[in-house]
């Protein structure tokens, strides 16, 4: 059954690149614009940003599970050494923790665009915060893994397959 699917490349992934860090790099900066629209148009009362706001959240909800998705199957084959298997493991379970507040985010936005205010209410605006924090956790937990530990890079790639971790 295996020698129909594809053979590891040096990065030890079956396709040319990691995906993860392309797709998740869109759902950051669409969650943060969207935070940051939503902020702007609260104290300036330009009622527009807040539909700037809600697409930007609605791509990212639908993007974070794509991303989710890729990294679980990209953690699969990091093939990671002791010393990188606490942050791994952090990142995945606030990765999809994270994918569920953003969509219950999202889901509270929806709920609140229905109801055509102008103004959001401030515990919406709050939990949009956490949101952001949230993000910048996993951020860091992600840069961990590949700027530090150096998950799906040659050389690391190499020490594993040579027995050198």
């Amino acid at each position: 059954m295996f020698k129909y699917l594809p053979p590891l490349n040096e990065h030890n992934l079956p396709y040319p690149d990691t995906i993860h860090p392309i797709v998740v790099h869109f759902v950051i900066a669409m969650v943060l614009f969207a935070v940051f629209c939503d902020v702007i148009a609260y104290f300036t009362k330009k009622t527009k940003l807040y539909e700037v706001s809600w697409w930007n959240l609605s791509f990212a909800t639908i993007s974070i599970f794509i991303a989710v998705i890729f990294g679980q199957i990209e953690a699969g084959l990091a093939e990671p050494y002791a010393a990188s298997v606490s942050a791994l493991n952090a990142h995945t379970v606030l990765g999809w923790s994270l994918s569920v507040v953003l969509a219950g985010v999202t889901a509270w936005r929806y709920v609140i665009r229905l109801q055509e205010r102008s103004q959001l209410p401030i515990a919406y605006l709050a939990a949009s915060v956490v949101l952001v924090g949230l993000v910048f956790v996993q951020t860091y937990l992600g840069t961990l893994l590949v700027w530090v530990y150096g998950l799906h890079t040659v050389p690391v790639v190499d020490a594993i397959r040579g027995g050198l971790t």
